[in-house]
């Protein structure tokens, strides 16, 4: 058996294909949020199935509850918003598809770890359908891409690791929201007003800085076969 289905069938972490909604214009932060709050609530209660939401947002910068204010490098280039997912500061602009997840954990069991862990799978095995290889790296939250390996139209860059994909969740009475964001095509110079999620010494690339033609298109087509094998 995959080890993957053996992970998620152990936290019995399968359920119902939630439902799926990609929004193709920009959507305003505070507006996400509220929605995902409203959805979350209904949920809870039984009156809405679960949720994966592709979208993505105008430029901003989201400070979760681990920000240090001294990452935030150009407080004035972007709006800023505190939020209450997990993680320090990200930023978000077109480009970039991010992944809004609202799951029943009570259903699917009560493992949080294990669920960000089943998070990173699902990025690792869509990026997998570009060749390109996500690794997970301790204590660096995220998915992260080997220079060396995927060097694109520079060349090769040994000892280089660059960020591609960030995770990170609120859960709220085991209803779980935020979620993911993976770079397809952002523009890349955005990020130098903070410091990626607080992770000094290492940059961020994107599927197009890697030399891949893939559009949000794509992306959301190998998101939504990724889920199918990991959830």
């Amino acid at each position: 058996m995959d080890a993957i289905k053996a992970m998620a069938q152990a936290a019995n972490i399968h359920g119902p294909t939630p439902d799926w909604l990609v929004s193709d214009a920009p959507v305003d932060y505070p507006a996400a949020v509220a929605a995902m709050e409203a959805r979350v609530a209904a949920i809870r209660d039984g009156r809405a199935g679960e949720l994966v939401w592709l979208l993505q947002h105008p430029p901003l910068y989201t400070a979760g509850t681990s920000a240090d204010r001294a990452d935030l490098l150009d407080p004035d280039r972007f709006p800023v918003y505190r939020t209450g997912r997990g993680g320090q500061f990200t930023y978000h602009g077109p480009g970039q598809r991010v992944a809004y997840v609202m799951l029943d954990l009570d259903r699917r069991g009560r493992d949080l770890r294990r669920f960000v862990w089943l998070l990173e799978e699902w990025l690792i095995r869509a990026l997998a359908r570009f060749n390109v290889i996500g690794e997970r790296r301790e204590g660096r939250v995220g998915i992260w891409v080997d220079r060396a390996r995927h060097p694109g139209p520079a060349g090769p860059q040994p000892g280089r690791e660059d960020k591609i994909a960030a995770i990170g969740i609120r859960v709220r009475r085991w209803v779980s929201y935020h979620g993911v964001a993976l770079n397809v095509e952002p523009d890349l110079g955005h990020f130098a007003g903070i410091v990626p999620c607080g992770v000094t010494g290492h940059g961020v690339t994107s599927l197009v800085d890697l030399g891949l033609p893939v559009t949000l298109a794509d992306a959301d087509t190998a998101l939504r076969a990724a889920w199918d094998e990991v959830f």
